[in-house]
């Protein structure tokens, strides 16, 4: 349904998802956070098109230049995927160039991370204080737990502890799980239509104990590098909570700064 052209002078509507500050927003910015509502709203889901720039600038009232600016920054932020002669579409972490996105380990040799994944334990019980405080919930709401195992050439070199919501993963099981070919996130979008866009991680050097060591196939005390990952959905709500243990004897750990 169309809807109201917006004004260069005037803020977004106070239903519109802007960030709080000054009463002016650039135009292309208001027309962004439309479109982040409608990412949000399930309007368009993972891996779907989204209208042309032409017909969203007829939806919205605005020019053709002002909704390609507003889809760049959403491109640029990994939210939308710009694909040559065919249009844009909602990213998704089922795509091939996306699966590791938040993956940084690489083997010493070679690019790609290509790494096997066993699933150790899926199981629902209550949130821990320490959880439920970085997930946002209350301490003893329903989250679920997951443990898994990544594989690179037949050796584990990451022991992942996962904690999720239990509200927005009500059905997750073992079963549904192991059934999965992909990455979890993308069975998350397609599934339960949560899709993590951003996340924060935590970095620093520890030695592995009995547990980690067995399941790593390590000696104890030897240095691994522990990861702690907070994922985020539109909104910056907080939908993951993921701690790695990484055997980086044969792989290091890559960041791209700009």
């Amino acid at each position: 349904m169309p809807r109201e052209p917006l004004s260069s002078s005037a803020p977004a509507s106070a239903s519109s998802p802007v960030d709080a500050g000054p009463s002016f927003s650039p135009l292309y910015r208001q027309i962004k956070s439309l479109l982040i509502a409608g990412l949000q709203g399930g309007e368009w889901k993972a891996g779907e098109g989204i209208p042309s720039e032409i017909e969203l600038a007829q939806r919205y009232g605005v020019s053709q230049g002002t909704v390609r600016k507003a889809i760049d920054e959403l491109a640029a932020e990994n939210l939308l995927v710009r694909r040559q002669g065919r249009g844009t579409f909602v990213a998704t972490h089922a795509e091939q160039q996306q699966q590791y996105r938040f993956l940084r380990l690489m083997p010493d040799e070679g690019q790609e991370p290509g790494l096997g994944r066993q699933l150790l334990d899926c199981k629902r019980q209550r949130a821990p204080a320490w959880i439920a405080k970085q997930l946002q919930m209350r301490a003893g709401d329903p989250m679920v737990e997951v443990r898994r195992l990544l594989h690179g050439k037949d050796k584990p070199v990451v022991l992942d502890d996962i904690w999720l919501p239990g509200d927005l993963f009500k059905g997750l099981t073992t079963e549904r799980l192991n059934k999965h070919r992909g990455p979890f996130y993308g069975l998350f979008e397609t599934e339960f239509g949560v899709h993590m866009i951003r996340a924060q991680e935590k970095v620093k050097a520890v030695a592995a104990d009995e547990e980690s060591a067995a399941l790593l196939h390590v000696a104890v005390g030897t240095p691994l590098l522990s990861v702690e990952r907070l994922s985020f959905t539109y909104g910056d709500k907080p939908v993951e909570l993921r701690r790695g243990l990484y055997n980086t004897s044969t792989h290091f750990y890559r960041n791209d700064l700009n």
